[in-house]
This record gives C-alpha cells, sequence and structure tokens, in this order.
C-alpha cells in the first residue's frame, strides 16, 4: 500500500523560497503560485513506470478493478490512470514490440510529488506532478518534462518521457497544461480533490471548480470550461512543470540541493499537444532549457506557408470528410470504422452537404469527389485522408470541434456559442444525473475530452437527416464567419501561435507522414521552416508509414500498415542527450523509410532509425 505524507504549505514554500534566494534561475513565482500537496512512495508491488502492472498487466483488457465503485482510494485510481494512459498512446499487442524492439517497463521505484499549480492571470491550476526515482543520479542531474497529449490527465504523457527517462535516473515532470480529467458534477457540487477522488465543492479543495451559473445541469470540463484558454499558456505550464521538479528534487535529496537550472539538465518531450507545448515551451527565455523533442505536433505557426490552425482543420474535416472519404477505394481504408456500417452515413453527408451548397454534384460518387478535392485544394493529403477515417469512426473531429471553441472563446458552463454542453447519457443519448461510480472514475478514465468515461456531448441543434450537421456548421462558422462568437474564437487562435525565439538548442521534430489528426502539412513541416531562421538547430525527422496513433496499432488493420512513432522519439531522447554529453553531433534530419510489420512481428529493424 502507498503511504501518503501530508507536507505542510508552510514548509515547502520556505523551501522554494530559499532556493529562490540563493539561484536567480529559480524566480520567485514559484513560490507563491506552486502550492504542494503530497509525496507519495511506489515500491515493492508499485512502482512509477507501471503501478507495479508490468507488461502483463497493462495489457490486461479489463482496468484495474475499484475495490468500492462508489469510493476508490487514491491508490486505485492512480493505478487505474496509468493503465488507461500507457493502453492510449502506446501500441502494448503482442506483436507490436513493446519492451523488446523498444521500450521500457522496468520496475522503478521511488517517489511522487504532485501539486496544483496557476501560470500568472490563469483563473485555473493546472496539475504538476514529479517522478523521483530511488537512484536518481545526483552527480548527473537531469529532469525530463513532458506535457500530456490530447487533453489528458496528469499521466497522459508516461509513456512517452517515463519509459526514457526514470530507468536513467532522471527525474520526470508532468503538467497536464490545464486541461486533464478534473471534470466537476454540477448536480452533485462534486469534483475531484488533488488525489483524484472526489470531494465537495466549499468543503475540499478541488482540482476545478467552474464558475457556473446556480442550478447549472450536467458536467463541467476543465479544458472547455476553465475560461482561460490553457493552449495560450502550454510553455509556461512546461517551465512551471520544471520549476515544481528543482523544488521537489531539493526535498528528495537535500544533501544535494539546491537544483537550480544551471546545474541541473532539462529536456522537454511530447507528442501531440505535448509535443506543441515543449516547442512552446522552447519560446520561454532564461536558459532553462537544453534540449526539446516533440512528436507530431500540435503546433500552429501562423505566418509560416501552409500553417493552418487546428480548430481550422478539424472543422473543415468534420463538416468534409465523411463524404470525401467515399471517393477513395473501399479496400484503401482500415477497419474500424467497418465501411458497410459507416457508408449509409456518410452517403447521407454527402446529399445534406449538397442542400447546403457545400459540394457540388448529382449523385453520391460526384459529391464525394467534390468533398476530396476541396481537401486536397486545402492541404490534406491521400495518406491523411486514409488515416483520418479513424477519426471519422469515432466522431473525433466532432468532440475536438466542440471542447476548443469553448476553450478558444473562453466560455463558460453554459455558455457555448453553438449550444453544446456535456453530461451523462441514457442510451438515447438525452442527459442524466451520473451515478456516484461513474463520477468516482472520471479522474482516472476519462481523455479530457468527451464522450468517454460516461459523459457524452449534448448538441442541442441535433436535427434530421444528417442530425450533427447543424452543430458542425455553427463550430466551422466561428473559424470563418463574422460576428462577435466568431471573433472572440478566432482571438483565442491567435493567442495559441508559435514564437520564435533566438535561442541555439537542439529541437528534434518528428512526424508521421501518414498523420491523419495533425497532418505534418498544417502544422511541423511549416513550424520547421519558421523555426530554423532563428534557431539552426531545429532537426527535423519525417517517418514514412506512421500516424497519428500508437494505441490503436493494435488494431490488424492498423498494426499491418503503420508503424509506431515511439521508437523514434526515443531514439531522438538518446541522440540529444549524447549530443548534450558532447559525444555526438546534432541529429540529421531525415526522411525515413520505415517498413511496416505487415501480418508479423514488430522487430526493431523495420524502424530504420537515423543513427
Amino acid at each position: 500500500m502507498n503511504a501518503t505524507m501530508r507536507l505542510s504549505c508552510g514548509v515547502w514554500l520556505a523551501a522554494m523560497l530559499a532556493g529562490c534566494t540563493s539561484a536567480p534561475s529559480k524566480p520567485e513565482a514559484v513560490a507563491h503560485m506552486i502550492q504542494p500537496q503530497r509525496v507519495t512512495e511506489h515500491r515493492g508491488h508499485d512502482d512509477l513506470l507501471t503501478a507495479g502492472l508490468g507488461l502483463n498487466g497493462l495489457r490486461a483488457m479489463a482496468a484495474p478493478a475499484f475495490a468500492d465503485p462508489a469510493h476508490p482510494t487514491a491508490a486505485e485510481l492512480r493505478r487505474r490512470a496509468i493503465w488507461g494512459n500507457w493502453r492510449g498512446i502506446a501500441d502494448l499487442s503482442p506483436t507490436g514490440g513493446y519492451g523488446q524492439a523498444y521500450g521500457s517497463v522496468a520496475s522503478v521505484p521511488g517517489r511522487e510529488y504532485s501539486a496544483l499549480a496557476k501560470v500568472p492571470g490563469a483563473a485555473q491550476p493546472h496539475r504538476v506532478l514529479v517522478q523521483v526515482p530511488d537512484h536518481f543520479d545526483t552527480g548527473k542531474r537531469c529532469i525530463v518534462v513532458t506535457a500530456s497529449s490530447g487533453s489528458r490527465g496528469i499521466y497522459g504523457a508516461i509513456a512517452v518521457a517515463a519509459p526514457w527517462g526514470l530507468p536513467k535516473g532522471c527525474a520526470v515532470a508532468y503538467t497536464d497544461k490545464g486541461a486533464g480529467t478534473d471534470y466537476f458534477d454540477l448536480d452533485e457540487q462534486q469534483g475531484a480533490r488533488e488525489d483524484g477522488t472526489v470531494g465537495a465543492l466549499g468543503t475540499d479543495a478541488l482540482a476545478f471548480a467552474p464558475d457556473a451559473p446556480v442550478g447549472a445541469s450536467g458536467v463541467a470540463v476543465k479544458h472547455a470550461h476553465s475560461k482561460d484558454n490553457p493552449e495560450a499558456d502550454w510553455g509556461r505550464h512546461v517551465k512551471q512543470a520544471a520549476e515544481f521538479a528543482l523544488a521537489a528534487l531539493d526535498q528528495a535529496f537535500p544533501q544535494a540541493a539546491p537544483f537550480r537550472f544551471d546545474n541541473t539538465r532539462v529536456i522537454a518531450v511530447g507528442i501531440s499537444n505535448g509535443g506543441g507545448a515543449v516547442l512552446r515551451a522552447s519560446e520561454e527565455e532564461g536558459g532553462w532549457l537544453d534540449a526539446v523533442v516533440a512528436g507530431e505536433p500540435n503546433i500552429y505557426a501562423a505566418d509560416a506557408p501552409g500553417a493552418r490552425s487546428l480548430y481550422d482543420y478539424t472543422t473543415e474535416a468534420a463538416l468534409l470528410m465523411p463524404c470525401a472519404l467515399l471517393d477513395l477505394p473501399a479496400e484503401t481504408l482500415p477497419q474500424p470504422p467497418l465501411r458497410a456500417q459507416v457508408e449509409p452515413l456518410w452517403t447521407a453527408r454527402c446529399a445534406t452537404l449538397k442542400a447546403a451548397g457545400l459540394v457540388t454534384g448529382g449523385d453520391a460518387k460526384a459529391q464525394a469527389a467534390s468533398a476530396r478535392a476541396q481537401l486536397k485544394a486545402n492541404g490534406w493529403t491521400d495518406d491523411a485522408l486514409v488515416a483520418g477515417a479513424l477519426s471519422v469512426g469515432f466522431d473525433l473531429w466532432r468532440a475536438v470541434a466542440v471542447t476548443y471553441a469553448s476553450a478558444y472563446g473562453r466560455y463558460g458552463v453554459g455558455e457555448h456559442p453553438c449550444g453544446f454542453a456535456f453530461s451523462a447519457q441514457n442510451p438515447d443519448f438525452s442527459a442524466r444525473a451520473a451515478s456516484a461510480a461513474e463520477r468516482a472514475a472520471w479522474w482516472s478514465d476519462g481523455s479530457g475530452i468527451p464522450p468517454g468515461a460516461g459523459v457524452g456531448i449534448v448538441d442541442t441543434k441535433l436535427a434530421p437527416p444528417d442530425f450533427t450537421l447543424p452543430g458542425l456548421q455553427c463550430l466551422r462558422a466561428l473559424q470563418a464567419g463574422e460576428g462577435d462568437d466568431a471573433r472572440r474564437v478566432q482571438a483565442g487562435i491567435a493567442q495559441t501561435a508559435a514564437r520564435f525565439p533566438k535561442t541555439r538548442r537542439p529541437v528534434v521534430v518528428i512526424h508521421g507522414l501518414d498523420d491523419g489528426l495533425v497532418p505534418p502539412a498544417f502544422s511541423s513541416a511549416p513550424y520547421v521552416e519558421a523555426a530554423r531562421a532563428a534557431n539552426p538547430d531545429v532537426r527535423y525527422w519525417q517517418v514514412r508509414h506512421a500516424q497519428h496513433f500508437d494505441g490503436f496499432l493494435a488494431l490488424p488493420a492498423y498494426g499491418a500498415r503503420y508503424v509506431p512513432l515511439l521508437p523514434y522519439v526515443y531514439a531522438a531522447l538518446d541522440q540529444v542527450d549524447a549530443t548534450l554529453d558532447g559525444s555526438r553531433e546534432l541529429p540529421a534530419n531525415a526522411l525515413i523509410n520505415a517498413n511496416p510489420r505487415g501480418a508479423g512481428s514488430v522487430e526493431a529493424s523495420q524502424f530504420a532509425i537515423p543513427r
């Protein structure tokens, strides 16, 4: 059983203030913005990397059970969150090669330091957590700082940073970057405490307490309802997590203190939204960051040729891609989604797009060709369309657009400009109150963006014949239209644009050329081109046959045709670490001809990793 020790805020603040006075690289903002609350120990049948589950436990199809589903313990929630986040990010299938061809699930004992932190000006905190292995090397002080992918909770990057950093004796620092799974039940006025358990508003300190009108019903989601536009502060979230790591190391190893940025190596790594976050962190000046590795980053280089914001191409895809996919040969699309089940829906979308004047053509075939031609003209490749079928099948485009529209416009509960909300739902998608067991599992089981974990999207614009089309048209109008709401959302998007300070440090950007969720043509390619003008040490690895979701490679049709991206992230970390040691040159730019496993198992030689 984990031993949880409560630390007084005064002790922590005194320690951090002492660090501030002796080290200008640990700014005074840390002392009053971070409120450390918990330290937990993880040894024996528990550990930092897999919560004691090991590879077999992570592969288990059923989530680790709660002894009392309505009242899980903090340790049970942590174990289940780690299980879910590993499976959401990595391909752990027996033929996927994880733990053999690449990656590590070795047991790593140590301590976790967790807290709620606020960046200046934010209304809501973001979570920070530091894993400190018992074999932390005080002679080669290193921190790997990371940010959750997507809108995941605090363990959302554990499969990205921890398998590389923890076995090497580095501390690993995390941030949920102001999103995460701290859902709030508006009906019961209950949310997540710092340890993930359910607490009551006004009685307990909660990780997210929304500014909601009296009598509001349903579920408030932090990414959507914080009113903070957290994406605008991604870089500051990452830097603050690294600052918290220094304070945690001071506590863990007082004999080796103080830990400062000028005596501790800091490497930032992340994928997807986490990849964008660590690139944004490189904008934060002060000589605090030594190197960056960003995989498949959601990054918006606003003024670079070809760059498009996530919201722009997401709302476009949500409208057009279901129809456009009918213009591709059926055998080119992996399953799921099952073509026989979705083809009638896609055909209906073509007809409603034609009626709305968004495509041309007298029949579904011509309408599909029109939709595909529009996407191609706007920069989509056929490879991205094929991989994007997964996001169509899981209704991911709509889910992303609903949450991000609210976040960019800084809308609160009940204020969504297109009338969307979230709640527990009946089988017919009507709203209902959440059960105690559902509410208790949100923190561990949620992805940060509904639907999922028993929370669904409430769409007040649903109407036949194409039920979701009216809501999608409203979401698209916020990107392309006029009016106060559109300008408000567009202003929020503008606040997320990347900047390019002239600070030389190794930066490796890695992207799969088949990525159908964050296509490189809109994100990493224009970013790299613009960033190199400021920092010549930016390198770019383009990986053939890699799409966005390693976790879906466990599906046979996806595993057969795509390679995982995580091996390249780990390899780039190896190479930039060696560069910082002075034992090798910077990694080279590379167009990587990776080989999918087909019907066999993954072998390291298939990756063709640059040397």
